[in-house]
This record gives structure tokens, sequence and C-alpha cells, in this order.
């Protein structure tokens, strides 16, 4: 690591205490460009780094809402605007107990990179609230959103700041924003993506994460003259990224075997593929959180507690949430014969466990690059709306597999280019970053 590198590391640390998830993101895109920075000493001298780890605009504010009961409750909300170098800031709102400051601030830093690389024009951010939607009732809901919309209205906007969901913001929570923000501002416009079919959505998106993820991994695996038909796949979580990734990943002739959440894995032997696919929608539309229903309901073995990557497989697609595999299961991972490693969540992959994976030249790619299919079609969402038409659900997922084959396309030349072939770390960062800071360089000091 180079003294530039290693001193403005200490310094976003310095600046930003207690922020694990925001540091840890803000590494392993440093360490990547130092490749760049050498060749092109312009953007140093120029401080683009330094001026990309730094928010543009941090909005936090208080969202208070009362219960069914009538007693009232107050939750803190948030929205990153990172950078808008390249278009309006676009990315998610989470609702979910363990939103801090320095994870919105990760996502929004992943989200500048992952934005850049679908070539669509969108800049970055992120927001969301500590709210757990779990376990509420929709007017319960309802109310928060208003609350939380009140005070986001006057930061957003189809040119300024167009957010989506993430965790714990699916089509109920989306709809009861929009209806508020249209409430305040008479307008109707593609302010949100992420919307209901009947007003303005677009066909694909709750599945497009996971569908990205498996186009993604489906390509990387071509470059070893593999391809997704009859592999194992372990795939984290079960919620949207997970669904989709197990549709797509059925469709293309591979055998799902694992599921995960906080409560531990399922493995099934026989393949998670039709009426078990479907019963995923069910266990997210639940209150309680967990797996272990789809053991009892499937018979086939739950393993409390623990995390999927122990089981045997070709592909591994994480996509459940941050840091969920360690160290210890990419030794595990690779050990078992692991062929792919492809990222579904946000930075599922410690950094220890991707340099196992770069150790043993195993296919593995970032999430800011595998994981982009969810923000491409919320961009062709957004598209749709400025058109005021709705793409059939052929056209969107057609346009979305071009967009994930060219973001892995520029990935491989980029790497090429910078002289580590096969490190799609490295070349999702520095095409993700060169866009953005040609930019950022064009329109002077912003």
């Amino acid at each position: 690591m180079s003294e530039y590198v290693r001193n403005l590391i200490a310094q976003v640390k310095a600046k930003n205490p207690a922020e694990p998830e925001f540091h840890q993101a803000v590494q392993e895109v440093a360490e990547s460009l130092e490749l760049v920075l050498a060749r092109h000493p312009e953007y140093r001298t120029a401080k683009i780094l330094e001026r990309m780890v730094e928010p543009e605009r941090v909005v936090m504010f208080r969202v208070p809402w009362q219960d069914d009961q009538g007693e009232f409750h107050i939750n803190r909300g948030f929205r990153i605007q990172m950078n808008s170098a390249i278009g309006p800031y676009k990315g998610g709102l989470r609702f979910h107990p363990s939103v801090t400051l320095g994870i919105l601030k990760f996502l929004a830093f992943e989200q500048v990179f992952k934005n850049s690389l679908t070539s669509l024009p969108m800049g970055g951010g992120k927001g969301g609230s500590d709210f757990d939607p779990k376990g509420k009732s929709d007017a319960e809901v309802m109310r928060f959103c208003q609350s939380f919309m009140t005070e986001l209205y006057r930061h957003i906007g189809p040119d300024v700041d167009v957010p989506a969901g993430d965790i714990g913001v699916g089509g109920r929570e989306i709809g009861f924003l929009f209806g508020q923000y249209k409430r305040l501002t008479r307008e109707f416009g593609g302010v949100l993506t992420g919307k209901g079919l009947n007003w303005g959505g677009s066909l694909i998106r709750p599945e497009a994460t996971g569908f990205g993820a498996t186009y993604f991994a489906e390509e990387m695996l071509k470059t070893k003259g593999m391809s997704m038909s009859g592999m194992r796949v372990a795939i984290s979580g079960f919620g949207n990224v997970a669904w989709g990734a197990a549709l797509k990943v059925t469709q293309l002739g591979g055998k799902v075997v694992t599921l995960s959440g906080p409560d531990g894995f399922v493995y099934d032997e026989n393949g998670i593929s039709g009426e078990k696919i479907e019963y995923m929608l069910e266990l997210r539309a639940g209150a309680m959180d967990a797996v272990k229903p789809y053991s009892d309901k499937f018979k086939v073995p739950f393993y409390a507690g623990k995390r999927a990557w122990q089981i045997p497989v070709d592909v591994a697609m994480p996509c459940a949430t941050q840091n969920e595999l360690d160290e210890n299961d990419a030794r595990e991972l690779v050990k078992n014969g692991c062929k792919c490693v492809c990222e579904g969540a946000n930075m599922p992959s410690t950094l220890a466990a991707v340099k196992v994976f770069e150790e043993a030249k195993i296919l593995f790619s970032p999430g800011k690059a595998s994981n982009a299919g969810g923000v491409a079609t919320s961009g062709l969402e957004m598209s749709q709306n400025s058109m005021r038409l709705n793409w059939p659900a052929e056209e969107v997922d057609r346009r979305l597999h071009q967009i994930m084959s060219s973001i892995h396309k520029m990935c491989v030349e980029t790497a090429e280019q910078y002289g580590t072939p096969g490190n799609y770390v490295n070349g999702a960062n520095i095409a993700g970053f060169l866009k953005v800071a040609n930019a950022m360089m064009d329109q002077g000091l912003v």
C-alpha cells in the first residue's frame, strides 16, 4: 500500500470514527485505485478521491410516528447524497434496526461506483431509517412512511435524487412513500423506483438484482469455458435478491441447494425450484425473518446458527447482507472446490475473504459489479417514467442482460488494461472510478 493511500485511509478513519463498514469500502476501492493514480497524477493533484469519500450532502432527521395503540415513537431518518457528477443521486432506502450513518455511507459510496458501471446517467446515494417494519401493521407502516417522507420530500425529485427500495422497503413501503410525496408536491413523477405496476413501476424490478447477479456469474463462468448449467449453487438470504437469483439460476440449468436467514440455513439436496422458490415469497411476507419454516415444510436439513458456505458447491452467491462471508467461510469454499463467488448483496465478503479468493485464483466478483442489476432496472424504470410508457417483461429482461454483460466486459477489459487480468475487484473499482472522476474533472471544483 502506497503512502498516499495509507494516509487517505487514516484520514477517513479519523474523520469518520466508529464507521467500520465505510472504512472497509474506502480501503477496498483505494487499494485498487493505486494502479490508476500512478498513471494519472492529475487525479491526485485535484484530490478527486478525497472529494469522492466525502458526501456532497448528509441529511439526518427525526421521524415521529404513532402505533395502533396510540403510543408515540421516534426513529431517525437519513439520506446520504454522495456524488452527482454523472446524474441525479440514485440508491435505495433501507428500513432496519441496524441502520446507522456509517452503514449508509458505505452503501452510498459503493453505489457511486455501481451506478457508474451501468453506463446509465445516475449518481450515487443511499438512505433509510432504524425503523423495523417487521411485525408492524399496514397502518403503522403507512404512518411511519408518511412521517419519513414529510421531511425527505424537500431533498429529492426526478432530476435531483431518486430513491428506491432496499432491505425492509418493498412495494408496500414505496407505495406509502410515493403517496405522501404526491400529496406534498402535487406532482406525479418518477421520483421513486420500485413502484407498483399500475402507477409507473417496471416489470422485472423485484427480481432484477438476483437476475443481474446470475447473468454476471454466467459471464464469469464463460471465461473458463463453463456455464451455469449443471452447477450446484449456494445462495444466502431469502429476500428479493436470493429469490431472483434462485429463479434465474434454475432457468439457466443450475441447482440451488441452500437458502439462509438470521436463524441459520437450509440444505436442499434436490434443488430449490418450482413451488419451493414461490414459497420464498411467503417466507419474506411473514414476520419471523427465518428460513426454518422452509425446512419444516419440505423436510430438509436445517442448520441453526450456521452459514451456508460449508456445503460443497460450484458457485456461491452471497445475497443477504454486508460481511456475511468471512475468511474462514472463504477457505471452506475453496477447500470444497468452489469455482466462482458472485456477490449479490452489497459487500457481503470481508476484505480477508476476498484475499483468500484472489490467492486461490477462483472467479470472484464484487457486489458493485454483480449486484448492479437492481439499480440498472431502476434506471430503466426512470426511462420508462420519463417517456410515459411501460416496456414488456421481455424487453426489460433483455436490456438488463445487455447491461450486465456490458459491465462484465468493462471489468475484464479494465483489469487487463491495468495489468491485473482476471481481477474483477480492480476492474470494477477502476472502471467505476474513471467515469465519475473524469466528470468531476470536467465540471471543476464541485
